[in-house]
C-alpha cells in the first residue's frame, strides 16, 4: 500500500474530515499539524507542499508521490487504487 501522509492544522474542519476518511477505511497514514511546528519545520512543509504542485493550502495529502490538495474523497481512492 502506499505511504499517506496529511499535512493538516490542528483546527481545520476539512484536515480532520481527510483524517476520518482515512480512518474510516483503515488506510494507515501519519499526520503533521502544521501549525505545531518550529518555523524552520513549517517552511520545509511548504516547499515540499509547492514543490508537488500544491499552492500550500491545507489539508495537503500525500499518497505515494502525489499530492491531493483540500478533501478529495474521490481523488484520494483514485491514487490509492481502491473503492
Amino acid at each position: 500500500m502506499k505511504k499517506v501522509v496529511i499535512y493538516a492544522l490542528s483546527t481545520c474542519l476539512w484536515c480532520k474530515k481527510t483524517k476520518k476518511y482515512f480512518e474510516d477505511k483503515k488506510i494507515p497514514f501519519e499526520t503533521v499539524d502544521y501549525d505545531k511546528q518550529t518555523d524552520a519545520r513549517q517552511e520545509e512543509m511548504m516547499k515540499e507542499m509547492k514543490g508537488s504542485g500544491c499552492t500550500g493550502s491545507f489539508p495537503f495529502t500525500r499518497i505515494g508521490s502525489a499530492c491531493v490538495q483540500g478533501y478529495d474523497p474521490e481523488e484520494f481512492s483514485k491514487l490509492l487504487e481502491t473503492k
